[in-house]
């Protein structure tokens, strides 16, 4: 088993005895499902339905205070804050921004289950997320059986799983929910109430009007650069994500890319070949709701 400690993650916690209703009034994901020891994923969205920021979010055992933990990028973290605060009006809830970092682990089961830990819901190989101090990082690596490695490894692990990455894979306040297959990974609940957005997103859900999504894809040789275009011949059908090891994630149109392949038309990306992990993706109706 391996762990990571994920620098670039932060943690926001939101208490008060409308934390829950406060919550689940503005965010994708269903937060009356929370409990302790639960991970649940989503995101706050723009009024147009765009995602300002991804997250995974827990429930905080009375041990530690009650509350929420919101684990989001860490270059984010404040300006979430800042507008969970914007939204708060009356509502009784204190928003915080503490000082806890994310340490990751997969590839087998922890040997004990730490406080302030959960699976990831994205993906049943992402592992255990537990919420820590940095400097626990290495006893409580020790505590599940876990060997400390680089986060590079999670990373690469993370784009071998096919799991987009905001910033890298998508740009926020420029994706919809749907791009970055929140829908397939979890991360939106057809079935709550009202949140931020939620027009748009069910619109799109309904009428399957997605025509761009985050894709696996297969490199031959060198991995090209971050955002440079996939080209189908000479016409752009996307943009290049993050790579690791032969494998990475790209953001296109799979109309477009599904006529290309129709055509034997190869892709690239930065002039380097590429192909689809799984060609029948783009070929996927993309009203696909989770249960």
């Amino acid at each position: 088993m391996k762990s990571a400690f994920l620098t670039d993650r932060g943690v926001i916690k939101v208490a008060g005895e409308d934390a829950r209703n406060f919550l689940n009034g503005l965010v994708t994901t269903d937060v009356d499902k929370l409990k302790p020891g639960l991970g649940r994923f989503g995101a706050l969205l723009t009024p147009q339905g765009k995602i300002i920021v991804d997250f995974l979010i827990t429930e905080a055992p009375t041990g530690h205070g009650g509350g929420f933990l919101i684990d989001c990028p860490k270059p984010l973290a404040e300006g979430l804050a800042t507008k969970l605060k914007f939204y708060k009006l009356r509502a009784k809830v204190t928003v915080d921004n503490l000082d806890l970092g994310v340490l990751v682990a997969w590839d087998g089961q922890p040997a004990a289950q730490p406080d302030l830990a959960f699976a990831d819901p994205r993906h049943e190989h992402l592992g255990t997320r537990i919420l820590i101090p940095e400097d626990l990082k290495q006893k409580l690596s020790d505590l599940i059986g876990a060997e400390l490695v680089d986060a590079a490894d999670y990373e690469a692990h993370r784009i071998a799983l096919g799991v987009p990455r905001g910033g890298l894979d998508f740009m926020y306040s420029d994706a919809f929910p749907h791009e970055t297959n929140m829908d397939r990974l979890a991360g939106v609940d057809f079935d709550k109430g009202c949140y931020v957005g939620q027009e748009v997103v069910s619109r799109m859900q309904h009428r399957g009007t997605a025509r761009t999504r985050s894709v696996k894809v297969l490199l031959e040789g060198s991995s090209p650069e971050t955002g440079v275009s996939v080209m189908a011949g000479d016409k752009s059908v996307g943009t290049m994500g993050s790579s690791a090891h032969g494998k990475g994630i790209a953001l296109v149109r799979i109309d477009r890319v599904a006529d290309a392949l129709d055509a034997g038309q190869p892709l690239t990306a930065g002039g380097l070949a590429l192909k689809l992990a799984d060609p029948d993706v783009v070929r996927i109706p993309t009203k696909q709701p989770i249960a």
